[in-house]
């Protein structure tokens, strides 16, 4: 995900305040975005759910 050095910084903020991982927010950004124009969006909870129980730092996809 391409975000400006503000967006990071903000983003950081944010997640930093609400006790989670910046990582993990752009992992799920990065997901949903992945399956924003497909036809049809089967699986993507499950996707998600599968980001959001790994560990932080985790390399989960």
């Amino acid at each position: 995900m391409n975000l400006t050095s503000e967006d990071k910084r903000l983003l950081e903020e944010l997640c930093q305040q609400h006790g989670v991982s910046a990582d993990k927010v752009l992992k799920l950004l990065d997901r949903v975005r992945d399956y924003e124009f497909k036809e049809r969006r089967t699986g993507v909870y499950d996707s998600l759910r599968e980001i959001l129980k790994s560990q932080p730092g985790g390399a989960s996809s």
